[in-house]
């Protein structure tokens, strides 16, 4: 299997909702791990100014020498028309996998608040012709990585344009909130357009929603059963798998190690393994065979 994975094409998987807070940082640091653990070259791209991936990957660049190896410079200066090599800015955070005998790799283009935002102002005054940079980029190197994962901003922007446009395949992540159903039906609109806008020479293609800090279905009230139809009856394609609440998830962060790889054998490894075999089996099959959900019946409480 893992050889079979190495032979075939690098695909690039965009974590997006124009909401922000509903854990597109947890779901692309959990999932590129994850995906390095089961044998796969993988590379997290941070393209959120706040630039939570890197730290969620033990990475924080601080002090000119880390800020010349910012995502952000590296595409400013692709914009004006000089080079800077990807592969001389990545982190290798392959530490991260040595107490797993897995064969996979993880590296990081990290990102910084100052750098990303000069960025993100020089792709908007670039217009569209800017907005493929980080897909031509990454085209570059294809045959280095099985898997690029992007975190990207929150709320419309050229940067978030630019990482829809980087994508083959675009995730988009609710939590129980009405306000992010909007926002992840949203960016499934805009998936669609991504093509006319580069003149066909992007195409992302969207691959279904995840569910974030879900309750058990016992648990569930009213709120959270109506979002989770929500989901279905909006045609999102919700995965399977939900990602249930769970402290040792967000307290991962502060150890700069993902819960998938810190507790791999325990709730959050199990659940963010069986949704990256469900990501896996969706990017190989029709939208026709994708396994979904089937609606709650309502008639929970609030209460």
């Amino acid at each position: 299997m893992q050889q079979e994975r190495r032979n075939r094409a690098m695909k690039v998987l965009a974590v997006a909702n124009q909401k922000g807070g509903v854990g597109k940082t947890s779901t692309t640091v959990n999932l590129g791990a994850g995906l390095a653990l089961a044998g796969n070259r993988v590379l997290v791209v941070d393209l959120d100014p706040q630039a939570q991936a890197g730290t969620a990957l033990g990475v924080n660049l601080s002090g000119e020498d880390q800020l010349a190896r910012s995502l952000g410079w590296a595409l400013q200066a692709r914009i004006q028309n000089m080079r800077i090599e990807l592969p001389s800015i990545m982190f290798d955070r392959g530490e991260l996998l040595e107490d797993w005998d897995s064969g996979g790799s993880l590296h990081l283009l990290a990102g910084e608040e100052s750098t990303m935002s000069a960025a993100q102002d020089l792709i908007h005054k670039k217009g569209y012709q800017a907005t493929p940079v980080l897909r031509r980029m990454l085209l570059e190197i294809k045959d280095s990585f099985d898997f690029v994962v992007i975190d990207t901003p929150p709320a419309v922007s050229s940067l978030a344009a630019t990482a829809l446009a980087a994508a083959d395949h675009v995730l988009t992540v609710c939590y129980p909130e009405y306000s992010t159903l909007k926002g992840a039906v949203a960016i499934r609109g805009t998936v669609g357009y991504v093509k006319d806008r580069t003149g066909g020479e992007c195409d992302p293609q969207y691959l279904g929603a995840v569910l974030n800090r879900s309750s058990a279905p016992s648990t569930m009230k009213a709120q959270e059963i109506n979002i989770r139809n929500g989901v279905i009856e909006a045609g999102l394609y919700p995965f399977v798998t939900d990602i249930r609440k769970d402290d040792r998830i967000s307290g991962s962060y502060a150890y700069g190690e993902p819960a998938v790889l810190r507790f791999a054998n325990h709730a959050p490894g199990k659940q963010y393994a069986r949704l990256m075999g469900e990501v896996l089996t969706r990017i190989d099959q029709p939208v026709e065979k994708w396994e979904t959900p089937e609606l709650i019946a309502t008639g929970a409480s609030d209460e």
